[in-house]
């Protein structure tokens, strides 16, 4: 049986045959892409590729990336351990071209590897293709032979990509694997689509296209292929399992985790179990790539995976920190393929164990009441928004941890409530701020705080980055855009790596690589900013 660090080195070495770069992983944090929290495809590291911004001295790559899947438009934490294949952190294999090969190669390349290297039953697999792609349809139809029924065209987005908006886009093709009559489900398109009869293994974007605001597109000048397939669920199927915690790698995690706490992995604690498994490696690889866990941001998700997986250990009736013990096996298990977790090792150790020893000291008491709250509860009703609110700002429960902990016993939260509780703590901390003099000039920044959160520091990994422009700030106010030559202000971006004067440190100075008008960029106490740029925050950096 391929263990999956086999399954990740076969799918590397076959496209390594086939002339691709072998590109390692990019950081778990993006420099190239600040509208994202965490790196959760492998097209990611690659956009300005795509779009033509940047030029490299390859045309074809192929990866494995390491994703995160924990916090805004892509969130599935509350599903980690109670389905077969949501994950909080996994590995996405990819294969790209950057205008050098189209669909007549991505997809034979697609069909060996699955039907040779892998030896999939050709029998069992079927794709999917956009409604009006005839050309993929005649590939999959001649190369791979597969007869019209197995070639399912599909009028929705989920065969249609887009970056964005606008920007480039194209048709994509997936392929399903079909498990079998036994299992209950039906084929992509029809009416028990969402069973686990055909499970998707692959899928393969051909980005050939540019939508522009009006909603037209025409073809692209550079016509490329990008595309991802799970390393934990293609491992599921070829090591003959229907569920991703079942493969060699996770059942490790799993089997660890039950030698520390209950000592049955598939007993009644096997949920507890999967959720363990799967938040330590989020935790770990987030930690090893600079984010540490904090009150806003990358470090709040972070802080609320770990905080998940400690209380799962606590419910598995763990008296002590468990969650450091554990790192020294995850590091045997992908230390080879991702070098930088060994490198870490030391601190992700140092960090989980401090987290889980505080979080222990609050975490019964803050049990203690949310019974007492549930106590007052009739059947099925849910848990007041500002009894959640209280477990958040007294005992440092996030909200879905409370979820979480109510799902069990099938009772909801009233989020609506703990909106509300949260928003009027917000209003009197921003009165208790604005005063006079020095405090009411302040209170700008405190507003922009609030509404956009503090700026993500990457200075410590890289000199150059791209960010959001999340307040421009003239004369003590905020505003849309500098009026007039020679204007200045300050631009508060979602990242940067400036670092801000603090501690005796001067601020890092540079300039920005997008804008000619752009000036001196500078750190400023609250948070890092930057001058007059509208695109991003990029330049050199000097540490004074």
């Amino acid at each position: 049986m391929p263990t999956l660090n086999d399954i990740r080195s076969t799918f590397l070495d076959f496209f390594a045959r086939h002339d691709h770069r072998i590109v390692p992983s990019s950081p778990l944090v993006p420099r190239n892409d600040p509208t994202l929290m965490f790196t959760n495809s492998g097209m990611v590291q690659f956009k300005n590729l795509f779009t033509g911004v940047e030029r490299r001295d390859y045309t074809r790559a192929a990866t494995s990336q390491k994703c995160v899947r924990a916090g805004g438009k892509h969130n599935d934490l509350d599903n980690v351990g109670y389905t077969a294949r949501h994950h909080t952190f996994f590995e996405m294999l990819g294969n790209f071209s950057f205008g050098d090969y189209f669909k007549e190669q991505a997809i034979p390349y697609a069909w060996d590897l699955l039907t040779r290297d892998f030896e999939l039953d050709r029998d069992r697999l079927l794709v999917t293709v956009y409604h009006t792609d005839d050309e993929a349809a005649a590939i999959w139809k001649k190369y791979a032979g597969l007869p019209d029924e197995r070639i399912i065209r599909i009028a929705s987005d989920d065969n249609f990509w887009s970056m964005g908006a606008t920007g480039p886009c194209g048709p994509c093709t997936e392929i399903f694997y079909d498990h079998g009559e036994h299992i209950w489900g039906g084929p992509p398109g029809s009416a028990e689509e969402d069973g686990d009869r055909f499970i998707e293994i692959w899928n393969l974007v051909f980005m050939q296209n540019e939508r522009f605001e009006d909603g037209t597109m025409r073809e692209l000048d550079m016509q490329s292929i990008d595309t991802g397939m799970g390393l934990e669920r293609i491992g599921a199927l070829l090591q003959g399992k229907h569920d991703n915690y079942d493969t060699d790698l996770m059942r490790a995690l799993i089997e660890a985790s039950a030698n520390l706490t209950d000592g049955e992995p598939d007993g009644s604690g096997n949920v507890h179990h999967r959720v363990i498994a799967d938040h330590l490696r989020s935790s770990s690889f987030l930690i090893a790539d600079g984010v540490m866990p904090g009150n806003e941001g990358r470090g709040y998700v972070l802080r609320r995976i770990m905080r998940r997986a400690m209380r799962h250990a606590h419910l598995l009736g763990a008296e002590d920190p468990v969650m450091h013990r554990l790192v020294g096996g995850l590091v045997g298990l992908m230390g080879q393929a991702f070098p930088e977790l060994g490198r870490a090792q030391a601190l992700i150790e140092e960090t989980l164990k401090l987290e889980e020893t505080r979080f222990r000291q609050t975490l019964a008491r803050g049990l203690r009441l949310l019974d007492e709250e549930v106590a007052k509860l009739g059947d099925g009703q849910p848990l007041p928004g500002a009894a959640a609110f209280r477990l958040y700002d007294t005992f440092g429960f996030p909200l879905d941890l409370t979820q979480d902990a109510l799902r069990e016993e099938g009772r909801a939260v009233d989020v609506a409530g703990f909106e509300a509780a949260m928003a009027e703590q917000r209003a009197k901390a921003r009165a208790a701020r604005t005063g006079t003099g020095e405090a009411a000039d302040a209170a700008i920044w405190f507003d922009i705080t609030e509404a956009a959160g503090a700026t993500d520091f990457l200075g410590y990994d890289t000199e150059t980055a791209e960010g959001v422009v999340q307040a421009i700030v003239a004369d003590g106010r905020a505003v849309d855009a500098l009026t007039g030559a020679g204007s200045t202000a300050w631009v508060v971006f979602n990242q940067t790596p400036f670092y801000a004067e603090a501690g005796g440190q001067v601020a890092d100075h540079g300039r920005c690589g997008h804008l000619k008008e752009c000036s001196t960029m500078a750190g400023r106490a609250f948070g890092p900013v930057s001058a007059t740029c509208r695109n991003a925050a990029a330049g050199s950096r000097r540490t004074g």
